[in-house]
């Protein structure tokens, strides 16, 4: 049986629960923007706008550890498509 990357996906999506913060992130290069969701999709705090730095990074774990915190959630996953090289600083 050939395993099918949609089963992969399904497989990670159904792994989230209600204790999941989920955050996207469109990156551009010299701001990016955040967005996060609970696990049902519905929009968690405003948006956020953070520079492609170190102190950027730093609002942005300012401000996803303080909406776990306002929502009563215990992990984030964030997300990014990587936009030519403009994310490899968040990712690591």
């Amino acid at each position: 049986m050939k395993f099918k990357m949609q089963d992969k996906q399904n497989q990670l999506i159904e792994r989230i629960s209600d204790k999941h913060l989920v955050v996207g992130v469109d990156i551009a290069q010299q701001f990016h923007v955040a967005r996060a969701v609970n696990f049902r999709g519905i929009v968690v705090g405003d948006p956020l706008t953070f520079e492609n730095n170190e102190g950027g990074f730093t609002i942005l774990l300012q401000w996803i550890n303080k909406l776990k915190k306002t929502n009563n959630l215990d992990t984030a996953i964030v997300g990014m498509e990587p936009t030519g090289h403009y994310w490899i600083n968040l990712s690591k």
